[in-house]
């Protein structure tokens, strides 16, 4: 768009014609979001799962892992990008190892506390029926724990979303390189399409999480009926 007509909507948040024109790049900066989202969120899981449950079976070890992972995410996000940088380069290593660092506390914390929650009286039933500590962790445990597990994943993939847009200083794309160049050229359209995109996307994302969690623990919905 010439600079002149740039200037001409300036005043405005939103012109649809730039939009209508700017499709293909609104299409894949939201897909390049999800995937910088979708990436660090499953090797958080891969991660977390382990964690938690190390600090579950051994107790001394739970400070420290909440420690280590509550220092990962105090981490400014801006800061840890630019230290991998020289390592990685521009590339989505350089913001896949802090993204991925970014969930940890929170799905180490919900899944500890989801296992934590399941009754004494059921770990002692499962026991009896001679249950092994690995089947009584995916069999029993994991299934009773699910709803706290899925509370701290639908958290931290709404915190990633919200996140993500600070790649964009870092040239990889997603919703954060249309705010970045409408900050560029001083067009609102591009930031306001940016910012309106990441927070549907952080809604409609959330409310999809929340319908598989309703969908793999149905018991859930019986309790609540009862």
């Amino acid at each position: 768009m010439p600079g002149s007509a740039i200037l001409a909507y300036n005043n405005g948040l939103l012109d649809w014609s730039w939009v209508d024109s700017h499709t293909d790049q609104i299409r894949s900066a939201l897909v390049q979001h999800i995937q910088l989202v979708a990436e660090p969120m499953l090797f958080g899981m891969l991660i977390a799962f382990p964690l938690a449950v190390l600090a579950t079976r051994k107790r001394r070890t739970l400070g420290p892992v909440l420690g280590f992972t509550g220092a990962l995410y105090t981490i400014p996000s801006l800061a840890a990008f630019a230290a991998l940088q020289p390592y990685f380069g521009l590339s989505t290593t350089t913001v896949l190892i802090p993204l991925t660092a970014y969930t940890l506390l929170i799905l180490v914390r919900n899944t500890v506390t989801g296992l934590d929650n399941v009754p004494e009286e059921v770990l002692e039933a499962s026991d009896g029926m001679g249950m092994s500590r690995t089947r009584r962790l995916f069999l029993v445990e994991v299934p009773l724990a699910t709803p706290t597990i899925f509370a701290g994943v639908r958290i931290a993939t709404v915190t990633l979303i919200g996140l993500v847009p600070i790649t964009a200083q870092f040239a990889l794309g997603g919703l954060g390189s249309l705010m970045r160049d409408g900050f560029q050229i001083d067009f609102n359209t591009p930031i306001t399409v940016g910012v309106v995109l990441t927070l549907v996307l952080a809604v409609v994302v959330d409310v999809m999480l929340l319908g598989v969690q309703k969908l793999i623990t149905p018991w859930t919905r019986k309790a609540v009926r009862s």
